[in-house]
């Protein structure tokens, strides 16, 4: 086990690495000018001469890469000064050298990854993305138990009642709930539920997972209910599929026939044997889409205004905010990392056919 995840993670720091010299280079052949971004257009001119020096502008695309890994990496070597004791908040390992010119001490240190700061704020894009990624993460974890549950639920009942009436329903609204785009769904679900039949349902167009009000911070769940319905309507018709057509599958073999034959019950060959066997495809889609979800979803959080990673990254692509787009792009690539490595283990926990060697 540990052997497996340990190579899992080697894998993963690999394609992580591939995703940052990919996004780096993309976003370093856009248009703008970051310098202007940070300082404004009407500064002087030792001041954007300051901040040139500290993002690495004057040097070749190269140096600027290595730049960018060595912020990134939670192993670093830097300048031993106070600037760069409050930019990157290290601790010290070991020192390893001095610059004869400068008289400055080289230092190994261990850090946060450092993402950067903002064009636009100024802020650090790691605050942003620890301040953002609540709002994303309770919507889709909720998106993705609501497709989950019902999901399975309808796919088993589907595979159950074949070729009915119940059967070719379900399979018709699944194919729909593929094809329809989000952000159609979005709009339209928050126009009727959250609008026009506000007074029935109780239900908002748009708000957050926490609202002030004169007692202070307060948790209002009704605000998830919609986006996590519309966000969650995809997975769950991809899932719906995926269970149905799996459980006909592990409900025509030999096993099965033969727990019939011995007289066990329906509930427990279709629960303990069919069902079981039959999660392996399910497992893959929900881990999958909950990554996705987990990336941020970015119209579904602009449609009903929800604070998100999603949201924050469209309005960084709008302002040309580089840093924090490449921020929550890398954050993207971890989380899909962690997840696939999760999902590998959970196979063999579920299928003992499946094991990790």
């Amino acid at each position: 086990m540990i052997q497996f995840v340990f190579s899992r993670l080697l894998y993963g720091c690999l394609v992580l690495f591939g995703a940052v010299i990919v996004v780096f280079f993309i976003f370093n052949v856009l248009p703008g000018d970051p310098v202007s971004m940070m300082a404004g257009q009407r500064t002087d001119v030792s001041t954007r001469e300051a901040i040139t020096k500290d993002l690495g502008l004057d040097r070749p695309l190269p140096e600027q890469l290595l730049m960018y890994l060595n912020d990134l990496s939670p192993l670093s070597c830097h300048e031993s000064n106070i600037e760069n004791e409050k930019k990157y908040a290290y601790k010290k390992l070991f020192s390893y050298g001095t610059q004869i010119s400068y008289g400055t001490q080289k230092v190994f240190v261990a850090k946060y990854p450092y993402m950067r700061r903002s064009f636009q704020t100024n802020k650090k894009v790691n605050e942003i993305i620890v301040e953002n990624m609540e709002g994303t993460f309770w919507l889709a974890t909720a998106a993705m138990l609501f497709a989950t549950f019902f999901g399975i639920l309808f796919g088993v009942i589907a595979s159950l009642r074949q070729n009915s009436i119940l059967d070719h329903t379900m399979v018709t609204i699944s194919v729909f709930g593929i094809s329809a785009p989000p952000f159609v769904m979005g709009a339209l679900i928050a126009m009727v539920f959250g609008y026009y039949l506000s007074d029935y349902t109780g239900l908002n167009s748009s708000g957050q997972l926490w609202e002030y009000g004169i007692d202070g911070k307060e948790l209002v769940l009704k605000n998830i209910i919609l986006p996590a319905i519309t966000l969650g309507l995809r997975p769950l018709s991809i899932i719906v599929q995926l269970t149905r057509s799996a459980m006909l599958d592990v409900l025509s073999q030999d096993y099965i026939r033969t727990a019939r034959a011995k007289g066990l019950r329906y509930f427990a060959i279709v629960v303990k044997h069919a069902l079981k066997n039959a999660l392996n495809p399910v497992i893959t889609a929900v881990s999958g889409w909950l990554a996705s979800l987990m990336a941020g979803a970015f119209f579904i959080e602009k449609v009903f205004n929800w604070k998100g990673i999603g949201s924050v990254t469209i309005d960084a692509v709008y302002k040309l905010d580089f840093p924090v787009v490449m921020g929550t792009t890398l954050f993207v690539a971890f989380v899909f990392i962690i997840i696939n490595i999760f999902v590998d283990i959970l196979y063999a926990t579920v299928d003992p056919r499946v094991r990790l060697k």
